[in-house]
């Protein structure tokens, strides 16, 4: 297929990447271990951690690892937020030869439950604040090793310090627990410090991340990402950015969480390749606290959701402060909206370059260029080594300016959804495209354009939300007849979860149903608007029609 994108690519952007650089992910860390030993590599409540020590601390928990049996590939879980222990635990897993499974840390009992069985996880790492949760479903999981991390593990415990105030904080906020065989993060990297790590041989087709989203079918699936695949896209990336020699060490602000493919790509591994320093932010939505820290520190790379720029152009202390060291803000998880894209040119100077991409691609596979001065309103160009068409019902592709689902084939996109043959086969084509779901247009410049969705997944803040997910759960309560789920405009989250229903019980009420799903959903999955209806639109087999529903909204 001729690559019409190249004759728009800014000069200097290699057309394609050589990723055999590299022999595997845990290759990639340990160069930069040694490279940049000296350097902070993390910060965290003015906590830092070079690279030497992250060297050091990760071969200690992988020895820890190592040493209870695990074989070569085993899965380990890890449920944190973005705190220090997070990126020890990642490079140990990996270093370890086994294989790391993304866990969000709000997820429900159900929800942990579903991804433990389906990846077979043996171990997991997890915060004590969400211990309860593990406790309620270990039992029925293959998990036979418990790591329980503190907020202070590794913060320091100097008196009179943000450290001390937010440790305090958070262990008022740890729901009692009860796993009498866990082991805690300090004693695995003790016994760890006894050990040694058993050089473990590697390659670009072994499996890196399970990386969990979810489909049409509303079952949450594991993205297989091979080792291959993450170092084709931080390659990727950097190629595209064309950082220059810096004479200050690049700042990059790690808001997003880790366990989302966006931030650990963007920010954990091309900040690690590059030598840089991420300052890991646990709680964005504290924006006062968010502020004081963005404040500390000259900020380079600031990939952030839509939500999340327009939360701090709403805050006055944010517009105080000194923009000079910003050079590349990344755009990505769901639609950048052009109000807030220019506000956020006209206060800081540097534009939002916003990209595209999805767990299956590791995650980038277009952005815009890096140079551009105002908001484009595309997902911008096909990235070095990357393939985009458009392809019509049938599979075919069609010609440049016809609208139709967007496919990416390149050395990011997934091997496949673990253990299900028929969800790969029906996401990938014969010639190696990856199908989207989303519908878009490519103009003759190259730069596409998203226009609808194919699937009925719902974007709140950067997150998938699966409707029948959501519809399985509510259709679970016993005063429901009938749920209908869709996403609705959101000025603060881009979309929001809205449910028709048809009730058994005429004396159920909303505030009931919402405090059901509360307990069932994570948080970005919950309803914020209920409809009761007497019946729902249907096809003349019954299916339920989202899509007219959608449709009434619109039009309203």
């Amino acid at each position: 297929m001729e690559k019409i994108w190249l004759k728009s690519y800014p000069e200097g952007v290699p057309a394609e990447i050589d990723s055999t650089q590299y022999r595997s992910v845990t290759h990639l860390l340990e160069e930069s271990f040694r490279k940049y030993a000296d350097r902070n590599a993390y910060v965290c409540m003015d906590k830092f951690l070079t690279y030497g020590e992250l060297d050091k601390l990760s071969l200690q928990m992988g020895a820890w690892l190592q040493s209870k049996g695990l074989k070569p590939g085993a899965r380990v879980a890890i449920m944190l937020p973005n705190v220090l222990q997070y990126p020890v635990a990642m490079a140990a897993i990996l270093r370890a030869g086994y294989t790391v499974v993304n866990v969000n840390p709000l997820y429900t009992p159900r929800e942990l439950q579903h991804q433990l069985v389906d990846s077979g996880s043996e171990a997991i790492i997890v915060l004590e604040n969400f211990a309860t949760t593990v406790e309620q479903v270990v039992a029925h999981t293959q998990v036979k090793h418990v790591i329980v991390a503190t907020m202070g593990d590794m913060l320091g415990t100097l008196k009179g310090t943000l450290v001390n105030f937010v440790v305090r904080k958070v262990k008022k906020m740890v729901p009692p627990f009860s796993l009498p065989t866990a082991v805690s993060f300090k004693q695995v990297l003790a016994e760890g410090s006894r050990l040694v790590l058993n050089p473990v041989k590697q390659g670009h087709d072994d499996i890196a991340f399970l990386q969990y989203t979810g489909g049409t079918t509303g079952v949450s699936k594991g993205a297989v990402l091979l080792h291959r695949n993450i170092i084709a896209n931080v390659l990727q990336n950097e190629a595209w950015l064309q950082f220059k020699p810096q004479a200050e060490q690049l700042v990059f602000v790690c808001a997003l969480p880790l366990y989302h493919i966006y931030s650990l790509t963007i920010s954990a591994f091309m900040g690690m390749r590059m030598g840089g320093m991420n300052l890991l932010v646990p709680n964005p939505r504290d924006i006062p606290g968010f502020v004081k820290e963005l404040a500390k520190y000259r900020v380079a790379v600031f990939p952030a959701v839509n939500t999340l720029y327009n939360a701090l152009l709403n805050n006055a202390e944010f517009a105080k402060l000194d923009f000079s060291s910003y050079s590349v803000c990344n755009g990505g998880g769901m639609a950048v909206q052009q109000a807030v894209a220019d506000r956020w040119l006209k206060l800081t100077g540097t534009p939002i370059i916003e990209g595209y991409g999805m767990s299956e691609t590791s995650p980038v596979a277009t952005a815009n260029r890096v140079d551009i001065k105002e908001f484009t309103g595309t997902i911008g160009l096909p990235i070095p080594s990357t393939d985009v068409c458009i392809l019509d019902d049938d599979g075919n592709a069609l010609p440049l300016g016809q609208t139709g689902e967007i496919a990416i084939r390149g050395p990011q996109v997934m091997a496949g959804y673990w253990n299900r043959p028929e969800e790969t086969a029906k996401s990938m084509t014969a010639d190696g495209f990856f199908k989207t779901g989303d519908v878009g247009i490519m103009n003759e410049q190259g730069f596409t354009r998203i226009v609808d969705r194919k699937k009925d997944m719902i974007i709140v803040s950067g997150f998938n939300v699966y409707p029948n997910e959501v519809e399985g759960v509510v259709a679970s309560h016993p005063g429901v007849l009938e749920v209908a789920c869709i996403g609705v405009p959101d000025k603060n989250s881009g979309e929001a979860v809205k449910l028709f229903v048809v009730r058994k019980d005429p004396n159920l009420t909303a505030e009931q149903l919402l405090d059901f799903c509360k307990h069932e959903l994570t948080a970005y999955k919950k309803p914020k608007y209920i409809e009761f209806r007497d019946e729902l639109p249907k096809t003349n087999v019954g299916k339920i029609l989202r899509r007219q529903l959608r449709d009434e909204k619109v039009a309203a």
